[in-house]
């Protein structure tokens, strides 16, 4: 039995049935809304998101669409990273409403073969040696699914996680931010506007159709209790204290609270259940950093579990997910919680502590460089033997290719590439991409002679000396 169900349409959830159907798994995708919520929680697609649809063939639609940002926040601190110094072709954010995103993503997926079903709810599961059954509620009454496995990427409420008896350990809110979707008359300039203070925080960041996204936090919304509805006078009043106007805010499509309740599931796989995306952790929105972490984690694990069904994995390969996205997922709700520790930082020491660690990343350029690849989701490295090479489990860049290509058009099949650096006449036995230059200004490629790169671009195998890496 190939067939894998997944639960959840959002972005995690389309772009891991692409993933999937790239391999010719057979994949259905149920998601439990009828329509696509038009409110975009989320607005930013990161560089290392960016890279990734780039070595499927598929990033053009999304540049053409969003708004480039050249910079990023941590914590709302004043000044800026800028992601100018980042060794990637997409050194900036991508602002686009996670709406257009998940319309694009599911293009994608349905193009590539999935059957993605809106309307449909799981329910609920067993599982035994053999495969999971997995308990759907649809329009026309309840069915089931036997699949080989089950991926949960239904959100923080995750019912495959609850139905899998997955924990999903960590803390509750403390304090609460706040956001609003609004028309302003007199909008502020630039790409992205941001102040804050002892009152609190505020970013106004523009959206298509003459909106903008107005967001931020303060002192009056801490607390465990949720603080209740958000109104227009109550987010024109917290603008107001903080940035000494409103803008001439109006016509409110969305207004929404959200709060920093954090968690993450204690294992992202339980038999043949596995989780992605919200449904493995949940964090404050510092960073706009959810979306991509979770596209990540389905980047990680669509080419394993194809390969598992396909006969064609090593033991273990599919329990490397768990053992290397769980480390990536820690460190986002590290990452999170303490930019949320800023941005909440109101007392007067709170304040100076802001502007110390704001003016580092102004006037130390290897301390704003290390957020930026943070952030960007560039420095994302996976555990590795001791023995291996110093490159094993890192990502790699987008080295140029003897004929004119890069590596990411030669990921675009979704299977291992092996490079060649060497000038040998006749390259190693099973290279896919001869390396056009040794990259020099890369110094830990620069002794490479051949390396293996994985589907999901990151570093399997790397050899410097004369015997080559082989597939």
């Amino acid at each position: 039995m190939e067939h894998v169900v997944i639960a959840g349409g959002g972005p995690t959830g389309l772009w891991l049935a692409a993933e999937l159907r790239l391999a010719g798994t057979p994949v259905t995708v149920l998601e439990a809304r009828h329509a696509r919520d038009p409110h975009s929680k989320a607005l930013t697609l990161h560089p290392r998101t960016l890279e990734i649809l780039a070595f499927r063939g598929v990033v053009e639609p999304f540049l053409a669409e969003g708004r480039r940002i050249p910079s990023g926040h941590f914590g709302g601190l004043d000044d800026r990273m800028d992601f100018g110094a980042l060794d990637t072709p997409y050194p900036f954010t991508l602002a686009l409403p996670q709406a257009r995103t998940e319309e694009l993503l599911e293009a994608h997926a349905v193009a590539s073969g999935a059957d993605v079903r809106r309307g449909h709810r799981v329910t609920g599961l067993t599982q035994d040696e053999d495969a999971v059954t997995v308990e759907v509620a649809g329009p026309d009454g309840p069915y089931t699914l036997r699949a080989a496995h089950l991926v949960g990427c239904d959100g923080t409420r995750s019912t495959v996680r609850e139905a899998a008896g997955i924990a999903f350990p960590g803390t509750d809110a403390t304090t609460w931010g706040w956001l609003g979707d609004v028309v302003l008359d007199t909008p502020p300039e630039g790409a992205v506007y941001a102040a804050s203070g002892p009152e609190g925080g505020v970013m106004v960041v523009p959206m298509p159709g003459g909106v903008h996204r107005i967001v931020g936090g303060d002192h009056d919304s801490d607390g465990p209790d949720h603080p209740g509805e958000l109104t227009l006078d109550a987010l024109r009043a917290k603008v107001t204290r903080v940035a000494g106007t409103d803008f001439g805010m109006r016509d409110p499509s969305w207004l929404s609270r959200f709060g920093n309740a954090t968690r993450q599931a204690a294992t992202y796989r339980e038999g043949r259940v596995l989780l992605a995306g919200d449904a493995a952790h949940m964090h404050y929105p510092a960073g706009g950093v959810g979306l991509n972490v979770g596209f990540q984690d389905a980047t990680n694990l669509g080419w394993k579990l194809a390969a598992a069904l396909a006969g064609t994995a090593p033991d273990g390969l599919v329990d490397s997910y768990h053992a290397e996205r769980h480390p990536v997922g820690a460190d986002l709700l590290l990452s999170t919680r303490a930019q949320t520790a800023l941005m909440n930082a109101h007392s007067a020491e709170g304040q100076n502590l802001r502007t110390l660690l704001s003016r580092l990343i102004a006037t130390v350029p290897a301390f704003s460089l290390s957020l930026a690849e943070r952030l960007s989701g560039l420095d994302v490295a996976y555990p590795s033997p001791a023995s291996g090479h110093p490159l094993t489990g890192h990502r790699a860049p987008n080295l140029e290719l003897a004929d004119g290509t890069d590596l990411f058009t030669a990921l675009r099949p979704g299977r291992y590439v092996l490079l060649d650096f060497t000038d040998t006449p006749a390259p190693a036995p099973g290279v896919v991409a001869r390396a056009a230059s040794r990259p020099g200004t890369r110094p830990a490629w620069s002794t490479v002679r051949t390396a293996l790169i994985r589907p999901d671009g990151h570093v399997a195998r790397a050899s410097d000396g004369p015997d080559p890496v082989r597939t």
